[in-house]
């Protein structure tokens, strides 16, 4: 299995994702996320950085400093490339560092800049479907995360 969809239909249901990846999801990873403005790129990334030891209210989006760096059980860095003018810009905020590093690296508005980031990766699309309630799409981008995919689907089918 390559990708999951997932279904959340208001916000424990999102923080269960986030929960699910930040246990799954291992060092080093790269997660794109897409989709649009107020879908819901940022309060997923609060819910795994809270599941790993980070106070929520500490995450915000990076917009206009472009990367976070939160410290909770394992580093995560929170990059945004909304801003970003070219795929030559954000290669010069220096992403190589954090994709080489151990944390876990979270690239809001990743679509911008796709052809920056890491070969094997997570991609997450999300889709406003409600007022609180999102569709996620997770895959896999390269053979590297297939089980990481198989286990989130485990974990989270039927709830």
């Amino acid at each position: 299995m390559d990708r999951f969809a997932y279904q959340s239909d208001d916000e424990p249901a999102t923080a269960a994702l986030g929960r699910a990846l930040a246990k799954l999801l291992p060092d080093g990873t790269t997660v794109a996320l897409c989709g649009t403005l107020g879908a819901g790129k940022t309060r997923l990334v609060q819910e795994v950085a809270e599941a790993a030891g980070v106070d929520r209210r500490d995450v915000l989006s990076p917009t206009f400093v472009l990367i976070h760096e939160y410290g909770g059980r394992r580093p995560i860095y929170h990059i945004d490339a909304y801003r970003i003018r070219d795929e030559d810009e954000f290669d010069s905020l220096g992403p190589e560092e954090y994709f080489d590093g151990n944390g876990l690296v979270f690239v809001e508005w990743a679509d911008r800049v796709a052809a920056c980031l890491p070969p094997q990766r997570i991609e997450i699309h999300i889709e406003a479907t409600g007022p609180n309630s999102r569709r996620f799409e997770v895959v896999s981008v390269g053979r590297r995360y297939e089980t990481v995919i198989e286990r989130l689907s485990e974990l989270l089918d039927g709830q």
